[in-house]
């Protein structure tokens, strides 16, 4: 290490992008401790480029410097398994999970209890992926699209990266729409681009300063949340105001369930494609049972009793044929309003918990807008030399500009978003689980040290056939206002039939995966 520190700082010594195609000295990643392509903290400030100025600049104020380099051994230090599970609790225990179940009447029209069923078991199946790919962050201090290329290959993890941009922007946007409908609902004066301002900068304050800062304030964020919600839960319990809705039968019925469960399993699994960006710091020698039991608790609590509660509330909107405050709240601001009409008897201190309620959206926005600019620096080595933090400001930025012009089309954009989540992740999900299991073997199949060696790391040639072919599963089985494929028809009345695009394109991608992986093994050997 003496020997490193000792070039002069007219040698480049930033972290590289692509070791196999660029004349930079391999030093700066290899023989590190015994664990060869890892990039040391320090080095980030090494050099007189601009990069390295800027990185030497947020070392001073404490910013997390690191990108998707691959961490330490002697930096994954954090060692708190209630770390894991605060962050997934914090993330879940808002008010956009509410949201997600007050759509089951509003959207798809089911009763109280095919909804809480429905809640359910979709929970259950969409956590389960992103439990899992949590566990290979403290194995190998990678970020989840950097591990997706061992899946995926080099240049196909591109259009992944994309897609996953898409998706952190647009659950940053969507879910600042909720915390804006709450503080226009608490005050009907504040505009709804106000709200969404200051819940993007509050979001934006925190993100920029890297992991330690977000766990920190995911850490404690979550607990005034849940007294609140439990003091929802408590009064409206105590208003006599809910109605049991009667589960429907017959095809209707069943294309509701599938969409409802949809949306559900796009929530719930959502967080899979930057799920070990979170645990990359924990030690290599966490068990991968505790780091899974950790992140399922941390995100299976959350889910179920707010995705619940708001299946509870929203069968108020019934009371006297609609004729009530629920349903005036509910048209008036939406869910902000219908949480308002609950916590009105209690006077100041409601308006006070729904200001609270609001600002819970930071606690669920701060690990898109965080992953989002890891996803960025995987698109080329020219995005990787931007720092991470500056990606975070820029996709804020944009976040915002989607948000403020959707304000008004909330319930909509929100299920179709969702369901958009829950394709694509379904059709990833079914190409890393088949790699995984079927052709590595478990984690002892991974070599760490080639993950920016594109001419080692697979060609993605399977995977990409693969993804064809979920995509055309998916189109066949989607229901969507602007189009319902020839299965969805039969899956429920028409003429939106029900959703069962991600079950087809996780089935379609993981089948093709499989029967194309053996012979790019044997042509290409990698």
């Amino acid at each position: 290490m003496n020997d490193f520190r000792s070039r002069g700082d007219d040698i480049e010594k930033a972290p590289h992008v692509d070791n196999a195609y660029e004349s930079r000295s391999n030093e700066t990643t290899e023989g590190y401790d015994g664990s060869k392509n890892v990039v040391p903290g320090e080095s980030f400030e090494y050099g007189t480029s601009v990069y390295a100025k800027i990185q030497r600049l947020a070392g001073k104020i404490n910013v997390e410097q690191r990108g998707i380099e691959r961490v330490p051994p002697e930096e994954q230090t954090d060692t708190s398994y209630f770390n894991i599970g605060s962050m997934w609790l914090a993330a879940n225990m808002v008010v956009s999970s509410f949201a997600i179940g007050v759509l089951g009447k509003s959207l798809f029209y089911l009763g109280f209890v095919d909804a809480i069923l429905v809640c359910l078991f979709f929970n259950l199946l969409g956590v389960l992926t992103v439990a899992f790919f949590s566990c290979f962050g403290p194995v190998f201090g990678l970020r989840q699209m950097v591990l997706s290329r061992f899946w995926f290959g080099w240049y196909p993890v591109k259009f992944i990266a994309i897609l996953n941009v898409i998706a952190c922007v647009g659950w940053s946007a969507s879910n600042a729409i909720v915390g804006a409908q709450l503080l226009n609902a608490v005050n009907g004066e504040v505009p709804g681009y106000a709200g969404i301002l200051i819940i993007t900068f509050c979001t934006l304050f925190i993100t920029f300063a890297g992991y330690k800062v977000v766990h920190a304030y995911e850490y404690w964020s979550w607990i005034p949340t849940c007294i609140v919600f439990f003091i929802v839960l408590g009064t409206f319990a105590h208003s006599g105001d809910f109605r049991n809705l009667p589960m429907e039968t017959g095809t209707s019925e069943l294309g509701g369930v599938l969409s409802f469960g949809s949306t559900i399993y796009g929530f719930a699994t959502g967080w899979t494609s930057y799920a070990a960006d979170y645990t990359v710091y924990q030690p290599a020698t966490r068990s991968r049972r505790k780091v899974f039991g950790a992140t399922w608790l941390g995100l299976i609590i959350p889910l179920f009793f707010t995705e619940m509660l708001g299946i509870a509330v929203i069968t108020a909107t019934d009371l006297n044929g609609g004729n009530n405050k629920y349903q005036a709240g509910w048209l008036a601001s939406g869910n902000g309003g219908l949480l308002a009409a609950v916590l009105e008897p209690l006077g100041g201190f409601g308006k006070f918990c729904l200001v609270i309620l609001a600002l819970s959206i930071i606690a669920n926005n701060c690990p898109n807008i965080y992953s989002v600019s890891l996803t960025l620096q995987v698109l080329s080595r020219y995005t990787q030399r931007v720092p991470r933090f500056i990606w975070t400001f820029l996709a804020s930025c944009v976040s915002l500009a989607i948000a403020i012009p959707g304000y008004s089309h909330f319930e909509t954009v929100l299920q179709n978003f969702m369901n958009f989540i829950a394709y694509w992740l379904a059709i990833y999900s079914g190409i890393a689980v088949a790699d995984h299991f079927i052709f590595k073997r478990g984690f002892g199949g991974y070599d760490p040290d080639i993950y920016d060696k594109r001419e080692k790391l697979p060609l993605g040639i399977a995977a990409t056939i693969a993804f064809c072919f979920g995509i055309a599963g998916m189109i066949t089985g989607m229901s969507q206002s602007w189009f319902v494929g020839p299965i969805a028809q039969h899956a429920g009345a028409l003429p939106s039939g029900g959703d069962v695009g991600f079950e087809l394109g996780f089935a379609f991608s993981f089948t093709t995966y499989c029967a194309l992986r053996p012979f790019e093994i044997r042509y290409f050997r990698r």
